[in-house]
């Protein structure tokens, strides 16, 4: 019997097979549950409220900016989605995984100054209000990963 890592053999009729095996991408829904419970929940709101407190500053905005994109890892433990691309050039097979396209940086830029620092503000307090119930909690784990979109327009 043969492992299960194995790959199968190649096809006889000269067909190129491609197996793309992604590796799980992150903990399980009680594992993120729980850690939004006992960790995130709180260590979210300080890294949140730290983040916006240095965009506001100016001088350490680029610091801030990177600290909201990082709050869904510090709230859920959820890792930014990747996009996997599987091409045949000149006979060979490339396999590649990229983070998603981001906008434009100048409508990103023009959307913080006139929307995103306020309404991050807005929505990190709205996020903790909701975590604050247990029925409240499932939208509190969505504001959360959604605070880098509202902030910038980031994908993540």
């Amino acid at each position: 019997m043969a492992a299960s890592n194995e790959l199968p053999p190649p096809p006889n009729d000269g067909q190129r097979v491609v197996i793309v095996e992604m590796p799980s991408r992150g903990p399980g829904c009680l594992v993120t549950l729980l850690w939004f419970i006992f960790i995130g929940s709180w260590a979210s709101l300080a890294w949140s409220l730290l983040a916006w407190l240095l965009i506001v500053l100016i001088l350490t905005m680029p610091i801030g900016l990177a600290m909201i994109n990082n709050v869904p890892r510090i709230a859920t433990l959820r890792e930014p989605t990747r996009r996997t691309t599987v091409e045949q050039r000149a006979g060979i097979v490339l396999v590649s995984q990229q983070e998603l396209p981001q906008r434009p940086f100048w409508l990103r830029a023009v959307y913080f100054v006139l929307i995103g620092w306020w309404l991050s503000l807005l929505w990190i307090v709205l996020a903790w209000l909701c975590a604050g119930s247990l029925i409240g909690l499932p939208l509190a784990i969505w504001l959360w990963n959604r605070l880098p979109a509202v902030t910038t327009l980031r994908r993540f």
